[in-house]
């Protein structure tokens, strides 16, 4: 039976998965509709849910995001066997003080120039609609209640799932 989590609760347990995870794949649309997804390092969650991710403001996604900014991140973690798929509208901020909130070392990898870089931009993801997956006992309990299952004849509880309904 799948949950339904509303505003708050929704907001702690998309922060929670995603913090477990920090990557996702970023999914667009191109011009000639194709799904297009690239790996992306999520800097921060806010308080409504919104997911933060520094970007080249003269890259391929901020180009598509400009043209449609309905997107999708998909958050995965299979040794933990958990998983998070958000619908978001993605946009993009230049704001220099918001990146230095959110500004780590690690940003550096891909920028650096810091924050004066003239490139640099943030792109938001308004967090619309989330799902879950989260089964995140050890693989030999998973195991042991996948064999109880078969031999019981009954149907296998995959652990917890369910709808975030953060608006």
């Amino acid at each position: 039976m799948a949950t339904i989590l509303k505003r708050e609760e929704a907001i702690k347990k998309v922060s929670d998965l995603i913090n477990d995870v920090r990557v996702c794949m970023l999914t667009t649309i191109d011009e000639h509709g194709h799904v297009i997804s690239r790996p992306m390092a999520t800097v921060d969650v806010d308080k409504d849910g919104n997911v933060w991710f520094f970007s080249n403001e003269y890259s391929g996604k901020v180009t598509q995001i400009s043209e449609n900014n309905e997107l999708n991140l998909i958050y995965s973690h299979p040794g933990q066997n958990t998983y998070l798929n958000i619908f978001g509208i993605g946009s993009i901020i230049i704001d220099r003080e918001k990146m230095k909130q959110l500004w780590t070392p690690t940003v550096n990898a891909w920028f650096p120039d810091g924050i004066d870089d003239p490139k640099l931009c943030l792109l938001k993801v308004d967090t619309k609609q989330a799902w879950f997956w989260d089964n995140s006992s050890s693989k030999m309990v998973i195991f042991f209640n996948m064999l109880t299952s078969i031999i019981r004849g009954t149907r296998f509880k995959e652990g917890e799932q369910g709808t975030l309904d953060i608006e």
